[in-house]
């Protein structure tokens, strides 16, 4: 009979790398098969310390911008996607390059570029500062597109033609504050030109729902992830808000088992970048204090997968 207290495991599933994370890494080490190393890269291809670090054991070089590398080495883009100057630039210095922007992030670049094309002044909900953001408004010229991070902010936005305004969103943002944000809008500008499709893409739109469905039986949320992963602090963000004490954590080195004192059920996923064996790691910490049964709770099945470029394919 064991002296460990039972405890549920429930394992959120879709959880983990999307096909867009998994893209991005592809394309460094193949990158680095390819053209030896050191091969550099235009920020942390993925916001995930420990694909970060696995990638710079291998020969990669992470630095913020492009005048850090050499000319004469490969430089891959990250997948949250890069202002137009920064390929220009690299074409300018006849610089060596992969786009590992994530396709789901360029569908929302060419729906910028159509609007602005179309005349329409457009409006990003997004999280100020955030590369994928960064990346986005540097499509157009500036000013050309207003950042909308809040539903105050929608109050205060003044376009010049009322009747003549867009949105796009970030990628990784919470379903239901765009939700909000959105409504706010076409309350506001009934005839605000939309998205063809959601621009949340599947994989975030997938690990949140896990994630509801989970917490609804979860006492306890546990999310591995980044703190600068904007799909991961999302995730725990919808755990908390579907009631369950909700936790971003990088690894098993900083879950706290006194978090799941008096706990019979916890939940467990993971953001779009964080490996499956970090999930594993933190499953084997709580096993060897709880005796633990894992159950899977699979809410969608994701078949997605993104064509890697033509140069490392």
């Amino acid at each position: 009979m064991s002296s460990r207290p039972p405890l549920t495991v429930l394992l959120a599933s879709p959880r983990g790398f999307c096909a867009g994370v998994d893209r991005a890494i592809q394309i460094v080490e193949r990158a680095i098969v390819k053209y030896g190393a050191p091969v550099y890269v235009r920020h942390e291809i993925v916001h995930n310390r420990h694909v970060v670090d696995r990638l710079k054991a291998l020969g990669a070089v992470f630095v913020e911008e492009l005048d850090e590398c050499p000319t004469d080495r490969p430089v891959v883009f990250s997948a949250h996607g890069v202002p137009k100057a920064v390929p220009a630039e690299a074409k300018a210095r006849q610089m060596l390059y992969l786009d590992a922007t994530c396709p789901l992030v360029s569908k929302v670049h060419v729906e910028a570029q159509r609007h602005f094309d179309a005349g329409r002044e457009i409006v990003l909900i997004g999280h100020g500062g955030h590369p994928e953001v960064v990346g986005t408004m540097g499509q157009l010229p500036d000013g050309a597109v207003r950042l909308i991070e809040t539903v105050d902010d929608v109050a205060t936005f003044e376009p010049k033609d009322a009747a003549n305004v867009a949105f796009v969103t970030q990628t990784t943002l919470s379903v239901d504050d765009t939700a909000e944000i959105v409504a706010a809008l076409q309350a506001r500008f009934p005839g605000i030109a939309a998205p063809h499709k959601e621009d949340i893409c599947y994989a975030t739109t997938n690990r949140q729902e896990a994630v509801k469905t989970v917490a609804e039986r979860a006492e306890v949320l546990l999310v591995i992830g980044s703190a600068n992963s904007s799909n991961s602090v999302r995730l725990a963000e919808v755990g908390r808000r579907s009631g369950a004490r909700s936790y971003l954590i990088e690894d098993a080195s900083v879950l706290e088992l006194r978090w799941l004192d008096g706990v019979t059920t916890v939940g467990v996923t993971a953001g779009a970048s964080a490996p499956e064996v970090l999930v594993q790691g933190v499953i084997d910490k709580i096993a060897r204090a709880f005796e633990v049964t894992v159950e899977d709770v699979d809410t969608a099945r994701e078949t997605v997968t993104f064509k890697l470029p033509r140069a490392v394919a």
